[in-house]
């Protein structure tokens, strides 16, 4: 057995996807600590990846008590939405390997490198928060996630309360009566519609595999021109190509991919003739040892991209992908 398959136990009875709605100056006071004492009162490990100002509200008022908390980077787990979503996945998967059932509480940042009032970063956040109530849940070890109402519109805390499947009170955790499980919430995001494509977006038609290797070239030329890394621009193409190669395979030819700047994103989209739907939870689930190059184009594109959107309609398959230049050029591990 690897150090990150599950294990016996602890495992998915264990697992709560806690939300825990920051709606008044002292609701860390009077809700999050109360949580926290119990669980350190009870020797649980806590696991916290939060504000600075939520740390320090923490640390005072715990004392001494707070030393028994870990404590996690927010800046360098809050990267890529991809990145965000794997990372809290394999510290879990690790805990798990050594029989740990830590408690995570996370205080997720939108604003790391992009704007957290743009409603598709926040959407495509959700959709991992959503999915990983079934990824998470073989390791045990439960998630509560601090969203700020005064940031957030109520919309968004709206979605928010349907992806956990549990909301933290003063009286503690209790099953939350607007969780919606992964496959329902993520049923038809794919019939959404994309935003129109500029005129000023360079524009490749693609008729076989063959010609992968001229759109690598021209998207590296172009990404290159921009203030991106090497890294950056080396993700761009692998992220653009596994997607234009998984609509030769798995679409219809030819394959259009569009490419053009958006402010300080670089956006890539490639369509194919194919119009068969994207499966809801296509590229959330890391691809096993036995997929074959066309199996991991999606995931790939997910992890490399900020965030990707899809779109289907008859005849016509979407695949988007955003690359804002701050966070694309960071390269965590």
């Amino acid at each position: 057995m690897s150090r990150h398959e599950p294990r016996a136990a602890p495992g998915a009875d264990t697992f709560f996807h806690t939300a825990l709605v920051l709606d008044a100056a002292r609701t860390v006071e009077t809700v999050l600590l109360p949580q926290l004492r119990r669980l350190l009162d009870a020797g649980e490990p806590v696991f916290m990846v939060v504000s600075d100002h939520t740390a320090a509200v923490v640390r005072r008022s715990l004392g001494a008590a707070g030393g028994a908390l870990q404590w996690g980077d927010s800046a360098g787990m809050y990267q890529r939405l991809g990145f965000t979503y794997e990372g809290f996945r394999r510290h879990l998967a690790a805990e798990h390997a050594d029989g740990r059932r830590v408690h995570v509480i996370a205080e997720p940042d939108l604003t790391a490198g992009g704007d957290d009032t743009t409603p598709s970063r926040a959407v495509e956040y959700l959709a991992y928060e959503s999915i990983c109530n079934d990824t998470y849940a073989p390791y045990g070890c439960p998630v509560t996630c601090l969203w700020d109402s005064r940031r957030h519109p109520p919309e968004l805390i709206d979605q928010v309360r349907k992806v956990h499947d549990h909301e933290l009170t003063e009286d503690g955790p209790i099953p939350s009566p607007a969780y919606v499980p992964p496959g329902d919430y993520l049923a038809g995001r794919d019939a959404a519609p994309l935003d129109d494509v500029p005129d000023s977006a360079r524009d490749l038609r693609l008729g076989d595999a063959a010609e992968l290797g001229r759109l690598r070239a021209v998207l590296r030329s172009s990404a290159g021109r921009g203030p991106f890394t090497d890294q950056a621009v080396d993700d761009i193409v692998v992220a653009a190509t596994e997607v234009a190669a998984n609509g030769l395979v798995h679409g219809a030819a030819p394959v259009r991919v569009r490419f053009w700047r958006h402010g300080d994103t670089f956006v890539v989209q490639a369509d194919d003739r194919g119009g068969y739907p994207v499966p809801p939870d296509a590229g959330y689930r890391p691809p096993g040892p036995s997929a074959g190059p066309g199996g991991r184009g999606l995931w790939l594109a997910r992890q490399l991209a900020d965030t990707v959107s899809t779109h289907t309609s008859p005849g016509h398959t979407s695949v988007r992908m955003h690359f804002p230049i701050e966070i694309t050029n960071r390269n965590p591990s």
